[in-house]
């Protein structure tokens, strides 16, 4: 397979929504990404870490406000 048929994996795409819900991105894994990388992909990938960010969240205001009424 060549550099631009090769497809990404499940980790790789992880990794770039990560890097990308932080902010610090690399010129060269962008680029790697739009070559090798499929949309629904990266859609896909982005919707359950944003679902699992707000429930994290959530269940730390839970937490929280749970062990504040204990006071």
């Amino acid at each position: 397979m060549s550099e631009k048929e090769k497809k990404l994996t499940i980790l790789q795409v992880f990794g770039s929504v990560v890097s990308s819900f932080v902010g610090v991105r690399s010129n060269e894994k962008r680029e790697r990404d739009f070559s090798q990388g499929r949309a629904r992909d990266f859609i896909i990938v982005g919707v359950l870490l944003t679902l699992l960010f707000v429930l994290v969240i959530w269940g730390i205001v839970q937490l929280v406000m749970s062990l504040a009424g204990d006071m």
